[in-house]
């Protein structure tokens, strides 16, 4: 996206999606690019309190590849699952080149959604999957517009309709169409939570003007806010082992640009009636490698090795990039 006038870029948000997939689960061929630098023309690799690792950008030949919004990885740190906006599954691998960075995908295989009626292709805003947590034995997603958390068996969720719904934490009332559930993450059962999901929206607020939340489930059940930092919209979320919560927020504005952030919310500060906040880790601009970044995961290495992947929409248009980008959060912070 480097040079691109940013009118283009709300052009291409608005732009409309590729046709609907097969019934069937496809394989997909993808290309991938290196991307070795984040900051164009510079060697930097601290960007407040984040280590640049690398990263990829990635393309299909098949139109189906893109508007990723969210992304999980299992134990073994290489397998990962995903959901796309355009209410279809994405299961696949990361490789890694000799010194261990990002080096590409493969095995990647895509299919639509089930809803509860066992139908798959449906329009988009009925599918519109944008949080996605791993539970024991089950898959959620939560979805916009309209809005709900469905489970899916696991293994299994590729070929399931969901076995079940969760109920709804806040009166589907004070959910707004586009700016609905965005962050599903499944908290450490060694955190302060347990282990129970937690949802957050995107910009769902609260008489005050902040977002609304809620852990789903454990012994503080129940909804909390996170105070909102204009122009900032929260896109994902996930877990640090400790279970302090990170969370991905995105600025897309004419009179502010395009960019992308992380904050880390205390973990103990999480609780029913609460208003949250912390500390901001990374903010930085279309002068680095970023695109539209809608989800984030955490993958632990090693106990002094903690790796942020943040991926991007591409919204299925050619002004923008599909994005995987790798940080490490340096022990001790």
């Amino acid at each position: 996206m480097r040079g691109l006038p940013l009118l283009a870029v709300t052009i291409a948000l608005s732009l409309p999606l590729p046709g609907s997939a097969t019934a069937e689960g496809v394989a997909l061929p993808v290309t991938s690019r290196a991307i070795t630098h984040f900051t164009f023309g510079s060697d930097q690799r601290i960007f407040g309190k984040l280590e640049f690792l690398g990263g990829i950008s990635y393309s299909s030949s098949n139109p189906l590849l893109g508007a990723v919004s969210a992304i999980r990885f299992r134990a073994d740190r290489q397998d990962f699952v995903a959901v796309l906006d355009t209410g279809h599954w994405l299961t696949g691998r990361i490789e890694r080149d000799a010194e261990g960075r990002l080096s590409g995908l493969a095995d990647l295989n895509i299919r639509s959604m089930l809803n509860e009626e066992g139908q798959d292709e449906n329009v988009k805003y009925q599918m519109d999957a944008e949080g996605l947590a791993l539970g024991e034995g089950e898959v959620l997603v939560s979805f916009e517009n309209v809005h709900r958390i469905d489970a899916y068996p696991d293994p299994g969720f590729m070929d399931a309709r969901p076995a079940r719904q969760l109920p709804l934490p806040f009166p589907r009332r004070e959910l707004r169409s586009n700016r609905g559930m965005e962050t599903l993450a499944m908290s450490p059962e060694a955190g302060p939570l347990g282990a129970v999901p937690v949802t957050v929206t995107e910009r769902s607020l609260d008489p005050d003007g902040n977002v609304f939340a809620a852990v789903l489930g454990g012994p503080r059940a129940g909804t909390f806010a996170v105070t909102r930092n204009d122009p900032w919209d929260i896109t994902d979320g996930a877990f640090l082992p400790n279970g302090d919560l990170l969370l991905l927020e995105r600025r897309f504005r004419l009179s502010d640009g395009v960019g992308m952030r992380i904050r880390r919310i205390d973990g103990e500060s999480i609780r029913p009636g609460a208003v949250v906040d912390g500390e901001v880790l990374i903010d930085v601009d279309l002068s680095h490698q970023i695109d539209n970044m809608e989800g984030l995961d955490v993958v632990v290495m090693g106990e002094d090795d903690i790796r942020l992947i943040v991926v991007s929409d591409d919204n299925h248009s050619i002004l923008q990039r599909n994005l995987m980008l790798e940080f490490r959060l340096p022990p001790g912070k």
